[in-house]
């Protein structure tokens, strides 16, 4: 997953929410250099969680893989 341990989400386009697959990840507000500071957030036991920095609010969908999202391509991609 673009070589970090956990899944890095951005969040260019702006949704007010995004569903992963995960409960830890890292929440990077838009792709760089337009990103907040990465912000590590975990879930938990609840369902959902809102990123301090960008207000997006993340739920947590068990239909999706580590990397997918809902809507799609909000996953980070580290340039090679």
């Amino acid at each position: 997953m673009a070589g970090h341990p956990i899944p890095h989400f951005t969040n260019d386009a702006g949704h007010p929410t995004i569903s992963v697959g995960v409960k830890e990840f890292m929440c990077c507000g838009a792709n760089p250099p337009h990103d907040h500071p990465h912000v590590f957030l975990d879930m938990g036991d609840e369902p959902e969680i809102v990123c301090s920095y960008c207000s997006t609010l993340y739920r947590y969908d068990a239909s999706l893989r580590a990397g997918e999202t809902r809507p799609e391509g909000c996953l980070y991609e580290a340039a090679a």
